[in-house]
């Protein structure tokens, strides 16, 4: 077996370990790249971009069918879907493409094919070919698709994310499970391609909302477009010829159905199991993955660092990128342990409208112990705009402190979100107040007017003082 000693190990060669590599390597240390499956990261592979190039063709579909509303009328609409994939793995091929190319520019020492586990808390050994003792050693073995016991050993038919951007042509019909942003995206772009699609959900959730507010309307605005069934249970599949047969209960009533691929989209795993964590001697949190330290990714006091999908805290891609570079730096210059620089949370739904939230969430800030904050809003449905662009659906909330003024965070389901959101996160890192945030420049007429009549709205509530917010007073429809 091949023996090397090293400074640094990396597990894993997704976003968090090419960077966690890269950092510690500029610190000095002798650091090698470990990795099981292909290179190419799961963002570009089967994540962040091949799914927006789906949604792109389902918005060019989409527009056609908007378009005589605007007084203008396209021809029949045909909707091929062998080029739709070809342009989809073809584009998506291009952004794996460079990732894989930055892989092979790293020098071949560095890199170590296989999979790790930890034999003690500074021994890996990776397959049977390899042991590497390393001094420290950074975990970013990303995620994997949660896959439902249900649904387990029914048949090709039932399918994970990861499938979806290897299709040779767009399908008859999918059920899509779980309303999370994954299932949100894909099913809403499948919906819009021509597939026919319907939505399941455990309970009443949608994306990462917890503002009733703003849920129950994002509840019923994608439900005019989009078949969802919420407080669905499922109770059985069957894989009967091309077809899966997928048995669902809700309000205590059965319903069976056939559809030829059953898409698992319930949330992702991270991938720490089979990594013989007991062996490292760290502190594992009831889902057995390391405790640690999100300001330093470091854990416990160990020279074992988490970082990306894998720590389960924030799992997109800016966040894995940051994770990576506080856990390389860190353990390259371990044992002088900094804070890495922790960006305002910001997480996008690509759905139509998008659906954002940033800094605070309205679940946290009505924790126990949390300072009283106020509430400002406004719906789009007559948002100038909006109107203009047959966009005016969704709502935006916001939330300032009592004590301070200052704005703490959003939730919205809004159109041109993506943007909304970046502009209210940069103002919640900056630690804006309210008020100064009112005295920035807003032109006319655009869809961020509507972001003045909330911050509006919200410093008309703080003027009147503190009052109890209660989380329970409005209830989300479903």
């Amino acid at each position: 077996m091949k023996k090397l000693k090293v400074d640094v190990a990396v597990i894993g060669a997704g976003t968090a370990g090419l960077v966690a590599y890269r950092a510690a390597k500029a610190q000095g240390a002798r650091t090698v790249l470990i990795e099981r499956g292909v290179y190419g990261t799961t963002c570009a592979r089967v994540g962040c971009m091949p799914s927006k190039l789906l949604i792109a063709a389902a918005e060019a579909a989409h527009m056609l069918q908007l378009a005589p509303q605007f007084g203008v009328h396209p021809g029949t609409t045909r909707i091929d879907g062998v080029a739709v994939m070809a342009r989809v793995r073809r584009e998506r091929d291009r952004f794996v493409g460079f990732v894989v190319e930055g892989v092979d520019a790293m020098p071949d020492e560095d890199k170590v094919r296989g999979h790790a586990r930890f034999v003690d808390p500074h021994t890996l050994q990776v397959d049977d070919h390899t042991e590497i003792d390393a001094r420290r050693i950074v975990i970013a073995t990303g995620s994997s698709p949660t896959r439902l016991p249900t649904l387990e050993n029914v048949g090709p038919g039932v399918i994970t994310s990861d499938d979806v951007f290897y299709w040779n042509d767009l399908p008859r019909s999918v059920a899509v499970i779980g309303t999370g942003v994954i299932g949100l995206e894909l099913g809403q772009a499948l919906a819009r391609l021509g597939v026919r699609t319907r939505v399941y959900a455990r309970g009443g959730s949608v994306a990462q909302l917890s503002d009733p507010v703003v849920l129950k309307t994002a509840s019923r605005v994608l439900c005019e477009e989009l078949d969802i069934h919420f407080q669905s249970r499922i109770l059985k599949a069957e894989q009967d010829g091309d077809d899966v047969v997928l048995t669902t209960g809700r309000h205590d009533e059965a319903i069976t159905e056939r559809f030829q691929y059953v898409l698992q989209a319930a949330g992702r795993t991270p991938n720490v199991h089979g990594l013989g964590l007991e062996h490292a001697g760290i502190a594992l949190d009831d889902s057995g993955v390391p405790v640690f330290d999100p300001r330093t990714m470091q854990c416990g006091n160990s020279h074992i660092f988490i970082a990306g999908d894998a720590n389960q805290e924030r799992p997109v891609l800016p966040e894995a990128a940051d994770h990576g570079k506080i856990a390389g730096d860190n353990a390259g210059r371990f044992p002088d342990i900094r804070p890495g620089l922790r960006r305002a949370p910001l997480t996008a739904a690509f759905t139509e409208p998008n659906i954002v939230t940033l800094g605070a969430s309205y679940k946290a800030l009505c924790a126990p112990g949390k300072s009283k904050f106020a509430v400002g809003q406004v719906s789009f449905e007559n948002q100038g705009r909006s109107r203009v662009m047959l966009q005016n659906k969704g709502m935006l909330r916001v939330y300032g402190e009592y004590r301070t003024g200052r704005f703490l965070g959003a939730e919205m389901i809004a159109p041109r979100g993506e943007h909304i959101g970046h502009l209210l996160a940069w103002a919640v890192q900056s630690r804006l107040t309210v008020d100064q945030m009112l005295e920035m420049p807003f032109y006319h007429p655009v869809i961020e007017e509507g972001v003045r009549t909330a911050l509006r709205d919200l410093a008309a509530n703080l003027a009147k003082g503190e009052s109890d917010i209660d989380p329970d007073s409005v209830e989300p429809g479903t």
